[in-house]
């Protein structure tokens, strides 16, 4: 689990392609003291994947297909900057939202507005998702917890504040760029709820 509080960034180094999986040597962009092991849980960009090697300055996962299928990694390139957040600690303070780290959809970036020092940023996504989207809700792009501040049948807006432009690659986006987008679980299971999805007894 993950809370959507970016640790650092990293870039990717090398790129193979070994069937159909895609295996990916990440840089730290800074030296970190994360302790990450074989085996462990990172988020890549809000996807979670697992660490298969690592040392003190790189980190390698693999990407399985139905992770290539619903994320960017797909089209990820050599050199690109992504977000890193190492899974969370039962000691460490939640400080943005539950994010799961499992990518939902892809959205591709509608809008960039500054506002002064801030950005509004405005992501067009699937009607598909609208139920899971609410004002003043949660949400996960590129694995940075962010607040909903308007949202529309086919997108919604987040302000992204001078401190998440210096410290994510959300301060380096591009309009008809591609991101991860993750919807809040508890909003998920609500609508499923009432839906009638999930037995009330």
């Amino acid at each position: 689990m993950f809370t959507g509080e970016i640790k650092s960034t990293g870039t990717i180094k090398d790129i193979r392609n070994c069937n159909n999986i895609k295996r990916l040597r990440i840089e730290l962009n800074q030296p970190q003291n994360w302790q990450i092991k074989n085996g462990d849980s990172i988020a890549i960009d809000g996807v979670c994947l697992t660490v298969t090697d690592t040392d003190q300055r790189y980190i390698c996962v693999d990407v399985m297909p139905e992770t290539l299928n619903r994320t960017t990694l797909e089209q990820i390139k050599i050199d690109q900057q992504i977000n890193l957040e190492p899974a969370l600690l039962a000691t460490e303070r939640l400080a943005g939202h539950f994010v799961l780290g499992h990518v939902d959809t892809t959205g591709s970036v509608l809008n960039i507005v500054r506002d002064q020092e801030t950005i509004n940023l405005t992501i067009a996504f699937s009607s598909k998702y609208f139920p899971y989207i609410v004002e003043k809700g949660s949400i996960a792009i590129n694995g940075v917890s962010l607040t909903v501040t308007d949202v529309q049948p086919t997108n919604f807006t987040v302000k992204l504040i001078p401190y998440t432009l210096k410290h994510t690659n959300l301060g380096s986006l591009s309009k008809r760029e591609k991101v991860n987008l993750e919807t809040d679980i508890i909003g998920k299971y609500l609508v499923h709820l009432q839906e009638g999805v999930i037995d009330e007894k």
